[in-house]
């Protein structure tokens, strides 16, 4: 535990170093986009804001766009409609969003909005950076690595603790093990037990960002998903297809007699006979139970599927709910409850809301933040510690004191052990599985270079 405790600190310290710092900015940029943003996200609030048709034929005069709005999230008290629009020139999960005073109708804001979280350009940016280095899917992989050593780290670190703790007299406990020596004039003790005490207060939250970071990664990603599907751990998919016959709005000459959704009292028109009436689609969610002041209407991508709407509140009560509204008879045609998902899915839910900062508003972001900047500490300490502790009068090239060979005296049974767990996770987590690899042949390669050295001095 000592060695690959070791090596993964030298070798992935900068991966966990950088991911660290970038995640931190993350769980704060809420609040800089709010300063940053502030003209296009704050609207006039008004007794009779304007329709959601009127707002969109207002954002599509401003901009000369004629296309429908791919999606468009109304605004909340005190905020503004964003109007989004799909655009070629835009990378994937990407839109032109264009923000609606909806009390004015005046455009104040032309952005690019990324993804379901609806991150403007800032956040966007400090999530790339987070995600991969802003290399695109290539610098995935550093993200990927530091994410499936980060439970390794912490799991050893943690067991390391409870090894240094059975050893140590009670009336030491609390002195450099659960509260930082600052008594010690001693610098090497003093940095460990800053890292040792950081560790054992924040492990649980190094696991927690491991297993749900792993979720959006490529490879182990993609494992996670298949076992979570084969487990039946899945979130239920909303079904989208409506009668072959019948052609979602958007399509021409569909919705002169249909606009107007007859099942509602308040008989809404579209803001362009070319479109379908997001007012009236709404009501019809609204309706149906979907009443989270944070919702998200998606119309039809192609023809004979149903316009969405989707509650995008992931905070806590998370509310979630999806409907598929038929754009031409004005039915919800299927639906998808948070209170029908599996637990499973749930905690699914919970943990990537948690991860974002956004589970439990301000105080999620301090936690989420405090923990991020622990981590960043800890990486710095180990280079502190292995710097102060290096075989400065050794001559070759050699990493640490660490012990080696000490797997080959276990017994049997824990080898065998330590062996088939080595591989399952290796497969399970493949970057993993590849970088463990590497260590082993480099440990290999250092153990033969110091007996050869060792064999040299003994000869003469």
């Amino acid at each position: 535990m000592l060695r690959l405790h070791f090596y993964i600190g030298v070798f992935i310290g900068p991966f966990l170093l950088v991911a660290a710092v970038s995640g931190a900015l993350y769980a704060l940029s809420p609040q800089l986009e709010k300063v940053i943003y502030a003209e296009a996200l704050t609207g006039t609030v008004a007794e009779q804001p304007l329709s959601l048709d009127a707002q969109i034929a207002a954002a599509r005069t401003a901009t000369g766009l004629e296309a429908t709005p791919a999606a468009v999230r109304p605004a909340e008290p005190g905020g503004t409609t964003r109007v989004m629009f799909t655009d070629p020139a835009l990378g994937a999960s990407e839109h032109r969003g264009v923000f609606v005073d909806p009390g004015t109708g005046e455009v104040v804001g032309d952005l690019t909005v990324y993804g379901t979280s609806g991150s403007l350009p800032l956040r966007t940016t400090i999530g790339e950076l987070h995600r991969s280095l802003l290399l695109g899917e290539p610098g995935r992989i550093y993200s990927e690595l530091a994410a499936s050593w980060l439970w390794v780290i912490a799991s050893t670190g943690l067991l390391l603790w409870v090894a240094r703790w059975r050893s140590t007299r009670a009336g030491r406990l609390a002195r450099g093990l659960l509260v930082p020596d600052t008594a010690t004039t001693n610098t090497y003790r003093r940095t460990l037990s800053w890292h040792a005490a950081t560790g054992v207060w924040l492990g649980l939250g190094f696991l927690f960002l491991s297993a749900t970071g792993l979720t959006w990664s490529t490879y182990a990603g993609a494992n996670v998903t298949e076992l979570r599907s084969t487990l039946g751990w899945t979130t239920p998919a909303l079904e989208k297809t409506l009668d072959p016959a019948q052609a979602p709005a958007g399509a021409p000459d569909e919705h002169a007699e249909h606009a107007d959704h007859q099942d509602h009292s308040a008989k809404l028109e579209a803001a362009d006979p070319d479109i379908g009436s997001f007012d009236a689609v709404l009501a019809t969610a609204r309706d149906a139970g979907i009443d989270a002041t944070q919702t998200e209407i998606t119309s039809a991508a192609e023809a004979g599927t149903a316009w969405t709407v989707a509650e995008i509140d992931r905070s806590w009560p998370t509310q979630v709910d999806t409907v598929a509204v038929d754009p031409v008879t004005g039915q919800v045609s299927d639906q998808v409850r948070f209170a029908e998902y599996g637990l499973m899915a749930k905690l699914a839910q919970w943990g990537v809301a948690a991860h974002m900062g956004v589970l439990f508003g301000v105080a999620n972001q301090i936690v989420l933040t405090a923990v991020a900047l622990g981590l960043a500490a800890m990486v710095v300490w180990g280079y502190l510690m292995w710097w102060r502790r290096r075989p400065a009068r050794a001559t070759g090239m050699t990493f640490g004191s660490a012990p080696r060979g000490t797997l080959r005296q276990a017994p049997l049974p824990t080898v065998a052990t330590v062996t088939v767990a080595a591989v399952g996770l290796g497969v399970f987590f493949p970057l993993l599985g590849t970088s463990l690899v590497a260590f082993l042949i480099l440990d290999l390669l250092l153990g033969a270079l110091a007996t050869r050295r060792n064999t040299s001095k003994t000869s003469l």
